[in-house]
């Protein structure tokens, strides 16, 4: 007599979501992989020395974790901030002292952003350090440049939706570094704050950029990093290590 789980199995309701059966055969594991929306991009198969905490130190995953765990509290802490002057301001405090889990919600979101950050930085030193930029994964080291510059895009736009003293100061230095890049300096100042001075109009393109641009163009870099890699012959290994 057959199990639940087995007659959920073969039921037509779940062989209509679930195209393939249990990975208990290398041809059932490869058809699991190839036909699911998120694992498709992965290889069937990898080296196991490839894989070794030793050799990336999952720097690679922890920073796309912590991406996603920045995503969630994101979205909870958008149920309650408004980015308008100077409500903006007041939602913060709010968040500190009258929503219960607020408190939680903000430093996660934030020390998992600082960490982010240093993961990030570390994930790019020990890729150079590795040579893994080298041929034929020259520009899968661009993309990944390109998110060490979306990660601290990410960061500094979120500095100013506190709207309070430390914010505004830190995004005033950062708009005058902006404003020194020779030719087009004035425009790229007027571009980042839409106005000649630090208003409202700033703290809405900052709120824009950080919770819809930036994460819109990250997670496409994530994405395209992960599939270059299993373009490029998968992870990493020194020409003397890759023998089977």
């Amino acid at each position: 007599m057959k199990t639940l789980a087995e007659r959920i199995a073969d039921s037509p309701l779940w062989k209509s979501i679930i195209r393939h059966g249990y990975p208990d055969t290398n041809k059932n594991r490869s058809l699991l992989v190839f036909s699911n929306l998120f694992l498709h991009i992965h290889p069937v198969k990898v080296r196991a020395r490839a894989i070794a905490f030793w050799r990336t130190l999952y720097l690679g995953g922890l920073s796309a974790a912590l991406f996603w765990v920045l995503t969630l509290t994101g979205l909870l802490l958008m149920f309650y901030y408004r980015p308008a002057v100077p409500q903006a301001y007041q939602d913060m405090k709010d968040l500190e002292f009258v929503v219960t889990p607020g408190m939680f919600l903000r430093n996660m979101h934030r020390w998992a952003a600082h960490a982010m950050v240093a993961f990030v930085f570390v994930h790019m030193a020990v890729t150079f350090y590795r040579g893994a930029y080298r041929h034929p994964r020259e520009f899968n080291w661009v993309i990944g440049v390109g998110l060490l510059v979306g990660t601290l895009l990410l960061s500094y736009t979120g500095y100013l939706l506190p709207w309070d003293q430390l914010a505004y100061w830190a995004v005033t230095v950062g708009s005058n570094m902006a404003e020194a890049t020779p030719l087009w300096g004035d425009q790229i100042k007027l571009l980042l704050l839409g106005g000649r001075s630090i208003d409202e109009p700033t703290l809405i393109r900052f709120y824009v950029l950080h919770c819809v641009g930036l994460p819109l163009v990250v997670v496409v870099g994530i994405a395209l990093h992960i599939w270059r890699i299993r373009k490029d012959g998968g992870l990493h290994l020194p020409p003397r290590e890759r023998a089977p």
